[in-house]
């Protein structure tokens, strides 16, 4: 494995180190993600490289117990292992996920032929009051800074400009919103989130892929 490795060129050693360590940090890599001065989703060089070297991200990986997995028809590569946990969220912005996976979910089950789905800002806030999980409108600056947080972790992708956000605002939801949640239901923890007292906690979410086809 290491032989492998060293025999790769210089460029090459960077590019797959890169993926290593984003694979590490957020567990999923996309395939294609939506470019908004091409107009158009356009393939992204990360997964290029570890689809090229994904044998050897395999066995990498196995060392560590952890298992890379390739769902080609959703257009992604995860890392998948019941310790791997991704980073505290706001609870703003895991209200958000939440919404955002519910959303992805109807949207799919209606035949869609892309493994992507596009909603507005207006139909994430109006599901979300639908469970009575916002006591109120956030603010325009939280729901920017909600988006922003969401978009870094490749979850969505805003197809207007954030400093003009409103409820029209279009979202792309990259089929990565899976790699967030366990197989819950969510629901279910929609509604635990109605229940309790607003606080600003931070809460975790899995960073693993659960019940996910391969």
């Amino acid at each position: 494995m290491i032989e492998y490795f060293e025999q790769l060129p210089e460029e090459e050693k960077d590019g797959l180190t890169e993926v290593i360590r984003t694979l590490f940090r957020q567990t999923y890599l996309l395939e294609r993600k939506y470019d908004r001065r091409a107009g158009r989703m356009v393939p992204v060089r990360e997964y290029r490289t570890a689809d090229k070297h994904v044998e050897f991200l395999k066995d990498y990986f196995r060392v560590a117990g952890i298992t890379l997995c390739q769902n080609m028809h959703m257009g992604m590569l995860y890392i998948r292992d019941e310790s791997l946990w991704g980073e505290k969220l706001p609870r703003l912005a895991t209200i958000y996920v939440l919404i955002l996976k519910l959303l992805y979910d109807e949207k799919m089950s209606e035949a869609s032929s892309s493994s992507s789905v596009i909603v507005t800002l207006g139909m994430v806030n109006g599901k979300a009051g639908e469970f009575h999980v916002l006591h109120s409108l956030p603010s325009p600056t939280e729901i920017r800074r909600t988006v922003s947080l969401l978009k870094k972790y490749q979850l969505i992708e805003p197809l207007d400009v954030l400093e003009e956000l409103d409820e029209n605002t279009r979202l792309v939801i990259y089929p990565c919103i899976n790699a967030v949640l366990t197989g819950d239901d969510i629901r279910q923890l929609l509604n635990t989130f109605s229940e309790e007292e607003y606080s600003g906690e931070e809460t975790a979410v899995q960073g693993a892929f659960e019940d996910m086809p391969e």
